[in-house]
């Protein structure tokens, strides 16, 4: 067996970010943590910092913003992996140039973990983050670094919970909104079958260069699928009201910051259907469950029993 590549994350102590560390090192790789100093002594990132500590992840000190420290930390690995947040995605042009400087890296896996940002149907403001996430592709690409881009779809974390119903912290019980006529399929993955399915890719010859999709089966719902399954879990039919396209478009331009975000993306996916309106071809993209029978993922089904 080859020797397993040396993993460096940007963004590791963030939302995704921590369970993509999480797996690396459980997987074997040498994993390093791109970390400031004050993130080391943040008692809000402290549960965090320890956890890794147990699984032996190395800390690098660093900072996106210090070009010397990004290029002696990406030296030291073989693949770097960006997780880095919604604010930073537009600054990962400094991890690309410190990349080209360092001249060893085998793999960048920008910070995706989301749709495809090549296939999206998308209004503002999500038009935007998904555009700035294309540009860092094209950058990528224009540089020849070698590349994996994980279409992770949606995160179960944020969307299972509540059903999608922005604002809410349990599932219905009584009512639910429905974006659109309920149809279009989107894809839930738990974060931590995120972050295994990530970490397989890294060494793996089939995802060079691809994007990588999770789209397992038994994860991909309509809105109206993923409603009827918790009602026969909770054997209890519920209310449901559906907002029309047109009427979607307008609360979106109405609504606050982050609650126009969260409605933006959905309209690309439960409405426009962006995370299943496309074939995966050989030509640009291969598909995590297939590649990886292996992985028991946690279906929408077993995820959905923890609220009954």
């Amino acid at each position: 067996m080859a020797e397993k590549s040396k993993i460096l994350v940007i963004g590791g102590t963030g939302y995704i970010g921590k369970f993509i560390v999480e797996a690396s090192a459980k997987a074997g790789h040498p994993t390093f943590v791109l970390v400031r100093e004050s993130t080391l002594s943040n008692p809000a990132k402290a549960t965090i910092i320890d956890k890794f500590k147990t699984l032996g992840v190395n800390f690098l000190h660093g900072d996106l913003y210090d070009h010397g420290s990004l290029v002696k930390a990406i030296k030291q690995v073989d693949v770097v992996i960006s997780t880095v947040g919604h604010g930073q995605l537009a600054d990962q042009d400094k991890i690309i140039t410190a990349i080209k400087e360092a001249g060893n890296v085998k793999r960048f896996f920008p910070s995706e973990f989301g749709n495809d940002v090549d296939r999206v149907h998308a209004v503002e403001p999500a038009k935007t983050a998904f555009a700035t996430k294309a540009k860092i592709r094209r950058a990528v690409e224009a540089e020849g670094i070698p590349f994996t881009y994980v279409a992770s779809n949606f995160f179960a974390g944020y969307f299972l919970p509540n059903l999608a119903q922005p604002g809410a912290t349990a599932p219905p019980r009584d009512k639910v909104v429905i974006l659109g006529d309920g149809n279009p399929k989107a894809v839930f993955n738990k974060e931590d079958d995120i972050g295994t399915y990530t970490i397989r890719a890294v060494d793996d010859p089939r995802t060079l260069n691809k994007i990588l999709y999770i789209r397992p089966p038994l994860n991909t719902y309509s809105f109206n699928e993923i409603v009827a399954l918790w009602e026969k879990k909770i054997g209890k039919t519920l209310e449901k009201s559906y907002v029309p396209e047109e009427q979607l478009l307008k609360n979106i331009q109405e609504a606050p910051i982050p609650v126009n975000v969260i409605l933006a993306i959905g309209h690309s996916v439960f409405v426009k259907g962006d995370h299943t309106n496309f074939e995966i071809e050989a030509s640009f993209g291969v598909e995590a469950s297939e590649l990886y029978p292996d992985v028991k993922y946690t279906t929408v089904e077993e995820y959905l029993d923890q609220f009954v």
